[in-house]
């Protein structure tokens, strides 16, 4: 009884607030325009905290009151088309005077870029849903790109099979044999609300100004104006003839369309931007994928989307960052095309694009490098550099992005080095605010400074201090350090993996992991990469518990599990039966550890590396030995089987001096 007094309580409440405004709401991009000034045709309103001026009227109302309404949309897009002609003109004197608005629309290599879906960076047609229809429209002309973007939304989306089949030869039949020449180029199906205006001025007799209305009362879809204007259709048809059944088909098909149907104009200056894109990815490939990069530095997903389009199918290379060549800005690099023949493949990496680098500093070393020519070393930068713009955390970081390999260093010691160097160019910089004793420059008598000791990188650690600074690996792939050794027994690559009723193998570094909590308790969701492509694995709670070490970013993880069709999402299913580390598949698959190492090592060392590595169940170890340059091979006993990680092989070089260490499958 008191849960019911309650509900009615509650009920009275929401009747009491129902229906009233919850807040103010204000148009990202809408703009009006009033003939003089706004206040005597509109009240205004200014959000607390804001400088903007909103009309206290709503869209329906401003119309209402005679006022015009314009949305204005800014687009990325156009700013990297403007830097990618800019970087076009620089590139090659010929091309000086190159234009977008001069471009042919009828380019065969543009088409096919589209028709292959080669469309990472291309205007409104990245997506995989807009990649899968351009497979099936292959499209060859500029209407078809205008058709595809006006119906690539929620409800047109529905007639995009009848447009590809009616592209690609399928016979159809027009509503009336008048409207061919305004439904040919969408092959007989209404796309455009400009359409359903001339098939209203054509079948029905109205004027251009009563076919705007009739569209804007479909849209609306007000039952009272519908009924009037059909009247008005049917007489118009009638004067030509049009039985009153088939000038209702006509209107019911003009409605049903009229509905979703899309403004052409709209949709002809979006796909003149997506052309424009396909044009210039063709044929200026490495300034259209610089000006992307450029723009998208902060975004670190979306570089490394676009790096990996412009290596593995622009076929573009990128160059490392660099101190002595980077700008700020991702640049094209190369001889013009007017020269070699060939378009520019080359892209230097630019070092706004590494963390931790703002483009004040950046903007400091360029300035430094302009004025003195190129960095000799670390210490020549950090004696030249403004260094009220550039603190220690932005030279580690192009350290760790390999913007000062040019120095020929290892990065471990530069790194190293950095707070020495700094350290020195403060005392460079005060005495070269003291007169010498003699009057003179002391300079050429102090010996040039050296590096600080340190232990060089292991390609791993390079790699992991690289995606530090970057979000990815640039130089190299994690995997490429594993994949020789584990393709002996993990053979399938990801970008091959099918759906199977048996158990597949599969594995790659972890590039993600996040947890989800479902019906059957908490998961683990595993993004796996092994260069060829990127799989999510399912991790339930049993097998995580059971292996909870296993799932750190970077490491090696092998899966073998369940994968079959994801007929939700598209894609594979993929779930973890068993995961193994990688000194834990060293063992489930390898048969022994084996390394060379001098006599004149002591068993003694030998013990002592190998200690903290025992595992009962690990792998035996095989000592091959050259006593009195005989061969021979020593092998320890059971006591002595190892975890075979990797932790262990560089203690067992590092100290022992062994070579070839090496697990044996």
């Amino acid at each position: 009884e008191a849960a019911e007094e309650e509900v009615a309580e509650l009920l009275s409440l929401a009747a009491r607030v129902e229906g009233i405004t919850r807040n103010v709401g204000m148009h990202a991009g809408g703009v009006l325009i009033a003939p003089g000034k706004i206040t005597d045709f509109c009240p205004l309103y200014m959000q607390p905290g804001s400088d903007s001026a909103v009309s206290q009227f709503d869209k329906d109302d401003v119309e209402a009151v005679g006022l015009v309404k314009f949305d204005f949309l800014g687009l990325t897009t156009l700013t990297i088309l403007d830097r990618a002609v800019n970087y076009i003109r620089a590139l090659d004197p010929v091309d000086a005077g190159f234009n977008l608005e001069t471009l042919p629309l009828n380019d065969r290599p543009s088409y096919k870029l589209l028709s292959d879906a080669k469309t990472v960076a291309i205007f409104q047609l990245e997506s995989r849903g807009m990649q899968g229809m351009l497979k099936d429209a292959r499209p060859d002309r500029f209407e078809d790109i205008i058709a595809l973007v006006a119906l690539y939304r929620p409800g047109p989306m529905d007639l995009i099979p009848d447009f590809c089949k009616r592209k690609h030869g399928e016979k159809f039949d027009y509503p009336d044999p008048r409207t061919e020449s305004i439904l040919s180029e969408t092959y007989g199906i209404m796309v455009y609300q400009e359409q359903v205006m001339q098939m209203a001025q054509i079948v029905g007799g109205y004027s251009l100004g009563g076919a705007d209305m009739l569209r804007r009362a479909m849209g609306k879809k007000k039952a009272e104006e519908m009924a009037e204007h059909r009247e008005i259709f049917r007489a118009g048809a009638a004067k030509d003839g049009l039985s009153t059944e088939k000038a209702d088909e006509i209107f019911d098909l003009m409605e049903k369309f009229a509905g979703y149907g899309f403004n052409k104009s709209h949709a002809a200056a979006y796909a003149l931007l997506s052309y424009h894109t396909a044009y210039l990815k063709v044929h200026h490939t490495a300034a259209f994928m610089a000006a992307n990069m450029s723009l998208a530095m902060e975004d670190t997903d979306k570089i490394k989307i676009l790096v990996e389009d412009s290596i593995d199918v622009c076929r573009l290379t990128l160059l490392p960052p660099d101190v002595n060549e980077s700008q700020f800005r991702f640049t094209p690099e190369g001889e013009p095309k007017s020269v070699t023949g060939k378009q520019v493949t080359n892209i230097r990496y630019g070092l706004g694009g590494v963390k931790g680098c703002g483009q004040g500093a950046i903007e400091a070393i360029v300035a430094a490098r302009n004025e003195g020519g190129k960095f000799k070393d670390l210490f020549d930068f950090c004696k030249r550099v403004d260094r009220k713009q550039i603190n220690r955390r932005t030279i580690e970081s192009l350290i760790r992005a390999g913007g000062m390999d040019c120095f020929g260093i290892d990065r471990a010691i530069l790194l190293a080095s950095v707070a020495f160097a700094m350290e020195v160019a403060g005392q460079e910089a005060a005495a070269a605010n003291q007169v010498s004793l003699f009057g003179g420059d002391d300079s050429d008598l102090v010996a040039p400074p050296e590096y600080v000791k340190a232990t060089p990188w292991t390609d791993r650690q390079k790699l992991a201090e690289e995606k530090i600074a970057l979000g990815y690996y640039l130089s190299g792939h994690m995997f490429d350090i594993y994949a020789q050794e584990v393709r002996r027994f993990a053979r399938t690559r990801l970008q091959d993996l099918e759906p199977s009723r048996e158990p597949r193998m599969l594995c790659g570094v972890i590039t993600g992991v996040r947890t989800q909590m479902t019906q059957r308790g908490k998961i683990l969701i595993v993004a796996l990469d092994d260069k060829t492509g990127v799989v999510e694995v399912t991790i339930y709670n049993e097998v995580f518990e059971a292996n909870k070490n296993a799932f750190k970013e970077d490491e090696f993880l092998l899966v073998v599990g369940k994968v079959s069709e994801d007929r939700f999402n598209g894609g594979l299913r993929i779930t973890a039966e068993k995961v193994y580390d990688l000194a834990s598949s060293r063992i489930q698959y390898g048969h022994k550890l084996e390394m060379d190492l001098a006599c004149t090592v002591s068993p003694a060392k030998i013990a002592e590396v190998l200690a903290p590595y025992k595992h009962p169940d690990g792998l035996p170890v095989s000592l091959r030995i050259k006593p009195a340059n005989v061969d021979c091979i020593l092998q320890l006993g059971d006591e002595w089987r190892v975890a075979p990680s990797d932790a262990l092989k560089h203690a067992l070089e590092l100290t022992l001096g062994a070579k070839d260490v090496a697990v044996e499958y």
